[in-house]
Formats: C-alpha cells, sequence, structure tokens
C-alpha cells in the first residue's frame, strides 16, 4: 500500500471520527482544502511538514518505524 493512501486514510477516519469537514480541518492545520482533499485521496506530494500539521490538528503523530 501507497504510505501516503494509508496516512490519508487514517486521517480522514479520524477527521469524520472528530465531525469535521475538510474545510474546518483545513482551517484548524492552517492549510487549503485541497491540500486536505489531495492527503485524504493519497494524491500530490505534501511535505512532511503539511502532513504533520494536518495529522497533529486531528491530535495524530507520525512515526518512523523501519
Amino acid at each position: 500500500m501507497d504510505v501516503l493512501k494509508g496516512i490519508g486514510g487514517k486521517i480522514r477516519a479520524e477527521r469524520r471520527r472528530h465531525h469535521l469537514t475538510q474545510e474546518e480541518l483545513a482551517e484548524v492545520a492552517a492549510t487549503s482544502t485541497r491540500t486536505v482533499r489531495d492527503i485524504e485521496h493519497g494524491r500530490g506530494s505534501p511535505s512532511i511538514g503539511t502532513v504533520t500539521a494536518v495529522a497533529g490538528a486531528l491530535g495524530l503523530t507520525l512515526t518512523v518505524a523501519p
């Protein structure tokens, strides 16, 4: 599975669990709705900082595993 798609799926699930729209999450994460949409669908090439900000806005952390 593509790593970004896996991360995006987790972010989408957590956003829905918090009853947030993509627009609301984008506002909290200080990014665009398009960026949140692209991350959730595993598209584009967002910076690790952007993905971390979106995940952090949901209380998620990213870790690197071998």
